[in-house]
């Protein structure tokens, strides 16, 4: 055993001093190279809620309303996925600052310093508004599922949901992030696709800088949703809570509620992990409009309404393998499967957290389901709740737009809210938001009042 430590100390000082050879021991890596992997292995472990918020962003919905901006206006709001990045990482650093500093998810914020009435109004926005996500999404990933495989779509809907369910209830925290983290690579295609085909690049910056707004009832319609579907209100209340989980996990505070223990080093892992989660968010938006927009709008297909019409906006990434259109069906399958496993859960988690918080039950998906019942209990109901929105018969790719509009709509309180305690120095203390933050939260809200309001004005004005 001395022999072992003597040689184990040889390789510390060898590697530190950037030597590539220990004698009787073997080749190891340069320091330069361990540094490098080292860095590497620490973002690796430091990104936790902000990467899983980002990739569950791209959920089914996001995916449905992206491809049909794409579909319907061309590049025509190629440029939202450039300027929603600022109010992107703003909102959800400001959510994920929250959870950390207090010890608590929004939530429990607000019971603690708000009246009960604005704490019941955002339990039940934030309830109905993640159970006809999570309804939608159920649907999505059930339609398709069914380009893969010849199975009626209820049952592949009740199947999802109970999936989902067990898993949720019944494993670890620890080990569900993990698997959320690497489920998001099935958006790769839409990047891949978009670089393999002939794209006029000239004209794709041009529209990713310079605005272009149409007063029309459609063109808000879908702006709304794409707002809605990048900030939406499950993220709000997922990514705070999970911080506080991040803090229980690394012993910072004994259990939620209590006083955390910050760290600059936390909070720096923090804002690096929101940023990271948020940019790549940001940028396979921009892909998929691109792809969608390249594939289906120039070829006169200007209206989604089935998961085998988006599925054709990948059909170019296989167009040399023989029956091509089912490997593009295939494909868009589990990229749609793949989110949909991601961000159905982080839907019934948020409305668990924002109930439990609110009602003082004991919550966290670190907990066993016989000592947070009512938590677990709500990820349940809400899951089936959910499901059954599916018996209606609504063509689930339109549903999953209204969706995105109708989170819209509902962020709108919901940034208010979180501006009000971000600038809050009795509630945040020291870490209050900066300038930057408060200024760039309150542009959030006025941007997307303005683009609610403006739908609803077309709307009745018949424009």
């Amino acid at each position: 055993m001395s022999k072992i430590n003597d040689i184990g100390s040889k390789v510390v000082k060898i590697v530190i001093k950037g030597v590539s050879h220990v004698p009787g021991v073997g080749a190891i890596l340069p320091k330069r190279k361990v540094v490098k992997r080292l860095k590497f292995n620490h973002i690796l472990r430091i990104l936790g809620p902000g990467l899983v918020t980002g990739a569950a962003d791209d959920d089914p919905s996001g995916i449905a309303t992206y491809s049909q901006t794409g579909a319907q206006f061309g590049f025509g709001q190629l440029w939202t996925s450039l300027y929603q990045i600022p109010l992107l990482i703003a909102v959800q650093e400001a959510c994920a600052r929250i959870g950390a500093v207090t010890g608590k998810g929004i939530a429990g914020v607000v019971k603690d310093n708000y009246k009960r009435k604005v704490l019941y109004a955002i339990v039940l926005l934030v309830v109905l508004a993640n159970t006809i996500n999570a309804g939608t999404d159920i649907g999505a990933v059930a339609s398709a599922a069914r380009l893969v495989i010849d199975v009626p779509f209820i049952i592949l809907c009740v199947f999802t949901a109970l999936i989902i369910a067990l898993l949720e209830v019944f494993v670890s925290y620890k080990q569900y992030a993990k698997i959320l983290k690497w489920l998001s690579l099935g958006l790769l295609a839409y990047p891949v696709t978009a670089l393999i085909v002939h794209e006029p690049w000239g004209q794709i910056i041009r529209a990713t800088i310079i605005p272009h707004i149409s007063l029309s009832f459609g063109f808000l319609f879908i702006i709304t949703g794409v707002f809605g579907t990048t900030i939406s209100p499950y993220m709000f209340f997922w990514q705070s809570s999970g911080e506080v989980e991040e803090e229980i996990a690394a012993h910072m505070v004994a259990q939620r509620g209590g006083i955390p223990r910050l760290t600059r080093r936390f909070l720096h892992n923090l804002r690096l992990d929101t940023t990271i989660g948020m940019v790549a968010s940001e940028i396979t938006q921009w892909f998929i409009i691109i792809t969608t927009a390249t594939v289906l709008f120039s070829h006169g297909i200007h209206n989604i309404n089935s998961a085998s019409q988006a599925a054709q906006a990948l059909q170019p990434l296989v167009h040399s393998f023989p029956n091509s259109g089912q490997l593009a069906k295939d494909i868009f399958a589990i990229g749609v499967v793949g989110l949909g496993f991601l961000a159905i859960p982080v839907l019934a988690g948020s409305s668990a957290y924002t109930m439990s918080e609110a009602f003082g039950w004991k919550e966290g998906l670190y907990r066993k389901f016989s000592k947070a019942k009512g938590f677990y209990g709500v990820i349940i109901v809400g899951t089936l709740i959910g499901l059954l929105i599916n018996f209606l018969g609504i063509n689930p790719i339109k549903a999953l737009v209204f969706t995105a509009v109708f989170n819209g709509v509902a962020s709108v309180p919901l940034v208010f809210l979180i501006a009000k305690i971000n600038s809050n120095e009795g509630i945040m203390g020291e870490y209050k938001g900066g300038r930057l933050s408060r200024f760039i939260m309150w542009v959030t809200f006025a941007i997307m009042a303005t683009a609610a309001i403006a739908m609803f004005y077309t709307l009745f004005a018949g424009a």
